[in-house]
């Protein structure tokens, strides 16, 4: 299904959203000058209520696109009513956020363990607060359209709606597929894609154009090493799975890679 205007303003709206928040903690992180405990103690105390205000908005934004879709096939259906508090922070992963923003600099005292240089160490560190952050906020809005599509009878499944600026093999295969809105949607972090709700007659299509299709042979070998240039995308399914992850619910990998954690999740770059 083509972006509509309504998919075009929400997908803006959540981009500057993540814009400004990995902005804003990023430089914190890097400009810490120094990564003792006390230095971690300051960056969370200015950093997480970032993050929370982030991913509120993440979940507000969501709420009311979600709202706005049902109106097109109920145009009587009830207003949205939403616990930012179910779909924000601890609920996300049913972890402290302090406990999971102290992980960067971890990542950057296992580097300097290691001997890697300093510079190098906080690049570590840094990447790591990258994923965090995009997982959490992408986290929102995976919950929050599980929380509201539930009051929504007339629709049954979620879509993945690829936007064009990160698409990567495991998004354009998933796009082809449908999900049912009572599970939490996979995810893989630093995916962009819009979650859309549909009804039970929506049917994704297997189709995609040509120039995306090469380019998902391409993105299948250089994850797997091998694609099948005769193929369509929908015969991509048989190598996508939804790997448990503890935290964050599924998240999005191909068959026959190593899953133990978060250690294996690579971000899309």
């Amino acid at each position: 299904m083509a972006l509509t205007r309504l998919d075009r303003r929400y997908g803006s709206a959540v981009r500057g959203v993540w814009t400004s928040v990995l902005g804003r903690t990023t430089r914190s992180f890097l400009g810490l000058g120094s990564w003792r405990d006390e230095d971690a103690d300051r960056f969370r105390r200015q950093t997480l209520p970032v993050i929370l205000a982030g991913e509120r908005q993440v979940a507000s934004l969501t709420a009311s696109y979600l709202e706005q879709l049902y109106k097109d096939v109920d145009a009587r259906g009830p207003r949205v009513s939403l616990d930012l508090d179910e779909v924000t922070g601890t609920a996300l992963r049913g972890v402290d956020p302090g406990t999971v923003y102290d992980r960067p600099f971890k990542e950057l005292r296992a580097a300097l363990g290691d001997d890697v240089a300093l510079d190098e160490a906080v690049n570590r560190g840094a990447h790591r607060l990258e994923t965090l952050v995009k997982t959490d906020l992408q986290l929102a809005r995976t919950h929050t359209v599980r929380e509201v599509s539930a009051d929504m009878p007339r629709f049954t499944y979620t879509v993945r709606e690829l936007q064009g600026e990160y698409d990567c093999a495991l998004c354009i295969i998933a796009s082809t597929q449908r999900y049912h809105k009572r599970n939490l949607a996979p995810i893989h972090p630093g995916c962009d894609c819009l979650v859309k709700t549909v009804t039970a007659d929506y049917d994704p299509g297997q189709v995609i154009d040509e120039d995306t299709l090469e380019r998902l042979h391409d993105l299948v070998e250089e994850a797997v090493g091998k694609a099948d240039r005769g193929g369509r995308a929908v015969d991509y399914r048989k190598i996508l799975v939804a790997n448990d992850h503890g935290e964050m619910g599924p998240v999005l990998g191909f068959k026959g890679q190593r899953f133990t954690g978060p250690d294996d999740i690579k971000l899309p770059t």
